[in-house]
């Protein structure tokens, strides 16, 4: 890394010189799985980009009910129990915008995003992902279009940049942060429909209208010389995934896409919704420019994943169900209990539904882990788990690749770091993709 710089900005100058590189965004508020991902990353020396959502967490306490500042330190008390550098750790906001308050009149959102963004950037977070795309209460549609998106992201870059030359008075050294802009279009998160294979990738026609949107407003308000700290462009490159379905990377249908952006100097796209996309399928995006790839709901997938496998292995070694974590039930009626996290996504007769919340890659199960019954559910399946003589051949029933490595000496019978482990395998894929 450049020593003064933005090791995002470090790491895309260095994609100008034929360099090959991008970086995972994980974005997750989970504990356990922000444990994976800096234990998977302890020895090597990349960066490890992690990142909030406005609607997990705002200046209001989002649904985690954390303010930025809380997050950035709860993300450092893990770096600092496993021991890992914090100087590594790069935070970013995604989404940053009224996406939160979009029913209010446009005045009143705007206002309250200025507020956001100011304290992520107050609290050090230094990859800013700037989302206007929304209609906001007042908006009327038939005048709403790009430079209405650029403006109010223009907004909020100045209120990020007083913010900045904040952090500057205190610390002459602070980095300054580097933005993304632009949308993918769906919500956040998946579609939580089946249309995947209804997406359109982002049109070459599509992706300059906001490039040149954005610097025709920054020109406009005497900052041009902003556009260097604007690294990427969030772009919808033909990945998405939905309740049963997922839309892999296709690099015919991107090719114009690819072939446009790599004729302007440097700058990258930002893909989201790469969950469950192949390593394969990854790198080829990196390799396109779709340098930074962004990954939540199959991260908490794959901890869902481990907690149910641990769950059915329990009912086969603990006879009284009364003695049982009992986790995918307490799970279900936290989810039945509080429907709203859900309901909107999962269509269908009732068993399709219950399907769905078990097994929808769209995750909305993830939602409710924080719920203390959850959490005490998951703390007693890891106490059974620990406190049980577990045979190996009935874990290889369930976990097979745990069973191996547990073989092999190079995991612990351990019911938290087993799950660790299995939501690493996950990360291993991002890995793979920017490595060099």
């Amino acid at each position: 890394m450049v020593e003064g710089q933005n090791p995002v900005k470090t790491l895309l100058d260095n994609r100008k010189n034929g360099e090959y590189g991008g970086i995972p965004s994980y974005c997750c508020a989970n504990e356990l799985v922000i444990e994976a991902i800096l234990k998977k990353n302890l020895y090597t020396q990349a960066p490890v980009l992690i990142e909030a959502t406005s609607n997990q967490v705002n200046q209001l306490g989002g649904y985690t009910g954390m303010r930025p500042a809380d997050f950035r330190d709860m993300v450092y008390r893990i770096a600092d129990a496993i021991g890992f550098d914090r100087d590594r750790i790069i935070l970013g906001g995604d989404h940053l915008g009224p996406l939160p308050w979009q029913g209010l009149h446009a005045d009143v959102a705007m206002s309250r995003a200025k507020e956001m963004v100011r304290e992520y950037v107050l609290a050090g977070y230094k990859k800013i992902h700037l989302d206007t795309s929304m209609h906001l209460g007042s908006d009327k549609f038939e005048n709403f279009g790009a430079h209405i998106v650029a403006e109010r992201g223009v907004e909020l870059y100045m209120t990020c940049e007083e913010a900045y030359q904040e952090l500057k008075q205190k610390n002459p050294n602070e980095i300054h942060p580097v933005f993304v802009v632009g949308s993918e279009v769906p919500i956040p998160g998946g579609t939580g429909e089946e249309k995947v294979d209804e997406l359109v990738v982002t049109t070459p026609e599509g992706f300059l209208e906001t490039v040149n949107a954005y610097k025709d407003v920054l020109e406009k308000h005497g900052l041009s010389e902003a556009w260097e700290h604007i690294c990427a462009i969030v772009v919808q490159p033909g990945v998405e995934f939905g309740n049963y379905g997922i839309h892999c990377y296709n690099r015919e249908e991107a090719a114009s896409l690819v072939k446009c952006v790599s004729g302007l100097g440097g700058l990258v796209m930002e893909g989201h919704s790469t969950d469950y996309q192949t390593p394969t399928h990854l790198r080829e995006m990196v390799t396109d420019g779709i340098a930074i790839i962004k990954v939540g709901p199959a991260l908490t997938y794959a901890l869902r994943e481990a907690l149910f496998a641990m769950s059915y292995l329990e009912k086969e070694i603990i006879e009284n169900e009364c003695d049982r974590a009992n986790f995918m039930e307490t799970l279900e009626a936290a989810m039945l209990a509080n429907p709203k996290n859900w309901e909107k996504f999962y269509k269908g007769s009732e068993w399709e539904k219950r399907f769905q919340r078990r097994f929808s890659i769209s995750d909305r199960s993830r939602y409710y882990f924080a719920v203390p019954e959850v959490k005490n559910a998951m703390a007693k399946l890891f106490k059974n788990f620990n406190s049980t003589s577990i045979p190996m051949w009935v874990l290889h029933q369930y976990m097979p690749v745990q069973y191996e490595r547990i073989g092999e000496g190079k995991l612990a019978v351990d019911a938290k770091e087993i799950v660790i482990d299995f939501i690493a395998d996950v990360v291993d894929g991002y890995n793979y993709a920017v490595r060099k």
